[in-house]
């Protein structure tokens, strides 16, 4: 940002309803002159649109999917070609939204950019999910049906498959991302999931590292792995499981060092913070200032794994935020997720920062 438009920007905040003609006569530029400014600063979202809406300062911006979860549980032994008597139950989920909802029952100040469709599903999500997170960003689309996410667990609360119907997310353009981007250049940092189109994930990663804002990339499976881009530089932090990990670096995991193997190859792609789950072996971590370590989880009675990735995600950002360092912020994560295993529920209906605090300290 240059000087007349720091000065420009001033004037704006002093007076949120000065005209372009009282900007000018207070610069000494011509007319036309503010309007090319006022047009730069909001493309590099410093404004939102006219008006001079100044955009909030948000702690993060949630960038992805937001789905109707629904769960079905075998009550005994899962058996293939027959059927199951299981019992079912429906709740918000999507990996951005999820992660956004955690973010803010931490007491984050957190939006969510994401897309639904005009029904019942998704003007619920948007409902429940605007308790906790500003919605502001997100758009309600006529012509696509809410994304949804069916997860089939055995009798243990493992996944035994997922179903997922997310066609609504083809529709976002970078268009859709320009026109917010007032939310993204003013926030401490970005969250992105991978249910947007490659070019969309290629433009935010670009953008953010242009402006010098921290990204965090989560990929929600090992096939939307494929949409990120070869060169990932501009991204602070990668949270990938062992699948997708494995698409990302090429290689097949087999041991324990395979897992810095292939956190090394994904930064040499231009991440600075690697971070590989392993299920109920943790995770491990590799930094480009070279940073490494492995946590390994407390055992723990598992009701459900659903979500914890995503709790996992948000414990680590909240950590970040905070100021803490790699490992800490992997041991929040960690204590997150433990959270959401320990409940029904996609997001911990009980989780603030209170009771992660003292699952930190029981268990590290």
């Amino acid at each position: 940002m240059n000087e007349k438009e720091s000065l420009i920007l001033q004037l704006i905040k002093a007076n949120p309803f000065i005209s372009q003609i009282e900007i000018a006569e207070k610069t000494q530029l011509s007319r036309s002159a503010v309007a090319g400014y006022i047009s730069s600063l909001t493309k590099e979202g410093k404004l939102l649109g006219r008006a001079y809406v100044l955009p909030k300062r948000k702690d993060i911006v949630s960038i992805g999917g937001s789905n109707i979860d629904r769960k079905i549980q075998t009550l005994s032994n899962l058996q293939l070609g027959t059927s199951n008597p299981a019992e079912s139950s429906q709740s918000c989920g999507g990996v951005a939204r999820n992660i956004a909802e955690n973010l803010g029952r931490l007491g984050c100040d957190v939006a969510l950019m994401t897309i639904v469709g005009e029904d019942h599903e998704g003007e619920w999500l948007l409902e429940y999910t605007k308790s906790f997170v500003d919605i502001s960003p997100s758009q309600v689309s006529p012509n696509a049906a809410t994304g949804t996410y069916t997860a089939i667990l055995d009798n243990e609360g493992e996944m035994a498959v997922a179903l997922a119907d997310m066609a609504i997310y083809d529709s976002i353009d970078t268009e859709f991302i320009e026109k917010r981007w007032g939310y993204i250049a003013s926030s401490a940092m970005v969250v992105m999931d991978t249910n947007f189109p490659d070019k969309v994930l290629k433009q935010v990663i670009s953008r953010c590292e242009e402006e010098n804002i921290p990204l965090c990339i989560t990929p929600v499976s090992s096939p939307k792995v494929k949409k990120l881009p070869p060169n990932l530089q501009g991204v602070t932090w990668l949270i990938a499981n062992k699948d997708e990990a494995e698409a990302l670096s090429d290689m097949k995991i087999k041991d324990e060092g395979d897992f810095f193997k292939s956190a090394e190859k994904i930064m040499e792609k231009g991440v600075e913070k690697v971070v590989i789950t392993r299920g109920d072996k943790g995770l491990i971590y590799f930094t480009k200032k070279g940073e490494a370590g492995v946590v390994l989880p407390p055992k723990v009675s598992v009701v459900d794994v659903t979500g914890a990735g995503d709790s996992l995600v948000a414990g680590i950002m909240f950590a970040h935020l905070k100021g803490l360092n790699t490992e800490d912020a992997c041991k929040i994560g960690v204590a997150c997720s433990i959270l959401t295993l320990e409940s029904h529920e996609t997001v911990n209906p009980t989780l603030n920062h209170i009771r992660l605090q003292e699952t930190f300290k029981k268990f590290f």
